[in-house]
């Protein structure tokens, strides 16, 4: 499933956007999927969980998918 969800600031950091999309339920549990090599930002596997995601950027993680949608030009 592909959702998109929309920020009001220039980004929105990994763990807390996953939490926003419903894949992750707490800090602790995204954390865990990001650290294990679970997610995939734009196509890429990443680990940081503090990553900035900008309007446009792609996440895929649990079998779930939203892109970022919004921010501050």
């Amino acid at each position: 499933m592909n959702r998109e969800i929309t920020i009001s600031d220039e980004f929105i950091r990994l763990g807390q956007a996953l939490k926003l999309a419903g894949i992750a339920q707490t800090g602790i549990e995204a954390k865990i999927m990001v650290t294990s090599g679970g997610v995939k930002v734009n196509g890429e596997t990443e680990t940081r969980r503090g990553r900035k995601l900008r309007d446009g950027d792609r996440v895929e993680a649990e079998g779930g998918a939203f892109t970022v949608r919004g921010g501050m030009a």
